[in-house]
């Protein structure tokens, strides 16, 4: 087994970033190269959009799949062959001559680009407790939180420049020397005799555990709601820029560089509370930022047609408040099953996966008519998440005892 010193807190920080990013850039780099495929690949737009569904519904199904692959195998194994599937995912989809072998690629690149992501958080977790634990995640996704905002804008440029097969070639690139990083750094954090057994009986026993648990599903649900909300702004991108802002195409930055800075500083926020307040009192914290960016985004659309800076403010307050209640709250879902965090950090990503679908699917099409509507959905999410975070605390307080595993 390697040591947690094989690399440093920062050093660990930076590469287990740059694996959670393979998701984003696995999706944004590549959406502004949507017509230039359809064109090279003489398909219809609607299946270039399936070569995005694709990816989704593999990447969901398999964040299940994760952490339970590494609670029996290893941490460090799981991702190196999960890099291997993306980066022989990622040469496929540059040599796609077909929409249809595209989205064969497309899914092997979503069976693995979240196990970073899952199997990351829990590394975190098996290293370090407490407010050391706290500090690492928040410095991960303070470091993750760049590739949203950088990944457009490194596809856009490929796509002005070059053919689209170059954005699959520089994720293939980017895998490569990630895997290499990875094979000679990542420790492995999970020692031989902490690992399940991996057999039926007990991921069924396991999985079952975790769904039954009402804690699970008030910690878990407070995430995927706070993230519910800033995803619903994100689902609705091109109507709230083109259609309500009145901006052009080109525009995308009004939006994004606010939440995306939200997130940074957000994160960066709770790196230095932790340690220094409870888990609690610094939820409170972000909840405060959350519930008030939600409410001034209702009540500012109520009276006032969307408009620049307004609209966008509000945004950025709740990208920070999210961003401060994250690392404490996926903390405590990973402590509910301290034998099986792989398993549980799974299933939290699922659950989030799943959820960010629906808003997608559903929520957005339906409230993207006006930014009150989706104001009003986003303040929607804040208190259910709220609702939970609290009901889940009350719940703790009235059934909980030492033994209890749940």
């Amino acid at each position: 087994m390697r040591s947690k010193d094989t690399l440093s807190f920062t050093h660990l920080a930076v590469l287990l970033a740059a694996l959670s990013m393979l998701g984003p850039f696995s999706i944004d780099t590549y959406l502004p190269a949507f017509e230039s495929i359809q064109t090279s690949l003489h398909a219809t737009s609607i299946e270039v959009q399936q070569t995005l569904t694709a990816y989704m519904l593999s990447f969901a199904v398999m964040t299940l799949w994760h952490g339970a692959l590494s609670d029996s195998f290893g941490r460090r194994n799981v991702v190196l062959i999960a890099l291997i599937v993306f980066a022989i995912g990622s040469f496929g989809c540059a040599s796609a001559h077909t929409v249809h072998y595209l989205w064969v690629f497309r899914i092997m690149q979503g069976v693995a680009a979240g196990a970073g992501m899952v199997i990351g958080r829990a590394i975190v977790r098996d290293l370090y407790a407490g407010a050391p634990a706290e500090k690492l995640l928040s410095l991960v996704t303070m470091i993750f939180s760049i590739a949203p905002a950088i990944a457009p804008i490194i596809g856009g440029w490929v796509v002005s420049h070059s053919d689209w097969r170059t954005i699959f070639l520089l994720l293939f690139a980017y895998t490569v020397v990630l895997l290499i990083a990875c094979y000679r750094y990542l420790p492995e954090s999970l020692p031989i005799e902490k690992r399940q057994a991996f057999n039926v009986e007990f991921l069924w026993q396991s999985y079952r555990d975790v769904f039954k648990s009402p804690r699970f599903y008030f910690k878990a649900g407070t995430i995927g709601c706070n993230f519910a909300g800033i995803f619903l702004f994100i689902s609705s991108a091109p109507a709230f820029i083109t259609q309500h802002l009145k901006l052009d195409a080109q525009s995308f930055g009004w939006q994004f560089i606010p939440m995306v800075g939200g997130i940074f500083l957000g994160s960066l926020a709770a790196n230095q509370l932790a340690g220094r307040l409870s888990i609690a009192k610094q939820v409170a914290i972000g909840f405060t930022f959350l519930m008030s960016a939600a409410t001034v985004n209702v009540v500012f659309h109520y009276f006032s047609a969307p408009m620049l800076p307004w609209s966008v403010i509000p945004l950025f307050f709740y990208a920070f408040g999210m961003s401060v209640v994250f690392p404490g709250a996926t903390l405590m879902v990973l402590e509910l099953f301290p034998h099986i965090r792989g398993i549980v950090a799974s299933c939290q990503s699922a659950s989030v996966t799943l959820l960010s679908a629906f808003v997608a699917g559903v929520m957005a099409p339906s409230l993207d008519h006006s930014v009150l509507s989706l104001a009003l959905g986003q303040f929607g999410f804040a208190l259910m998440a709220l609702v939970l975070w609290y009901s889940g605390r009350a719940y703790s307080k009235m059934y909980s005892h030492p033994k209890s595993k749940q």
